[in-house]
């Protein structure tokens, strides 16, 4: 596969963004507080690691077989969905006892602050892959690129329930 030159700036920015987005996820599962915020801060890491070799795949002339990234991508969205049921049950527990998240007063705040960066995070890259995609002129890599998009908004609404559940952003 030959790429255009956009197509390799696109990309390789792409590629930068993951490799960002990894290194805030494993230094975030580090700071939290919350177990479970610890949890899925690790999952979305593995998750953006996975990301990343697409990209370099994609960038280095070969795309990946829509199988593979089906596959990985199906147990990326089952994770995500096994981590929102958790984070949906144990935040109907919590209100359903009028309690505050199991950390409070400072480490909830540094919790939420690690949540509200890593959410424009995934604001900023699902944005990015929306340009990505529309400038690839092959189908295949459109694909490929969408999935990985649709996994970053995964991610974002995985970090949004989350903050939701535990009393951190209240939609109006």
């Amino acid at each position: 596969m030959q790429l255009t030159q956009k197509e390799k700036i696109l990309l390789e920015d792409q590629k930068k963004h993951e490799e960002m987005c990894i290194k805030k996820y494993r230094e975030a599962s580090q700071k939290a507080n919350d177990p479970q915020l610890k949890q899925l801060f690790s999952t979305f890491a593995e998750q953006e690691q996975q990301h990343y070799q697409t990209v370099e795949q994609i960038i280095n002339g070969q795309v990946p077989a829509m199988q593979q990234g089906s596959q990985s991508g199906s147990q990326s969205s089952q994770a995500s969905s096994k981590m929102g049921k958790q984070q949906r049950f144990q935040g109907e527990q919590q209100a359903g006892l009028n309690m505050s998240s199991p950390t409070t007063g400072l480490a909830s705040q540094e919790d939420a602050d690690l949540c509200n960066d890593l959410l424009m995070t995934e604001k900023y890259v699902s944005g990015a892959y929306d340009t990505t995609i529309f400038e690839c002129t092959d189908s295949h890599v459109r694909q490929t690129l969408n999935h990985i998009q649709k996994e970053e908004q995964q991610h974002g609404e995985g970090i949004f329930n989350y903050m939701q559940q535990n009393g951190m952003y209240q939609p109006s």
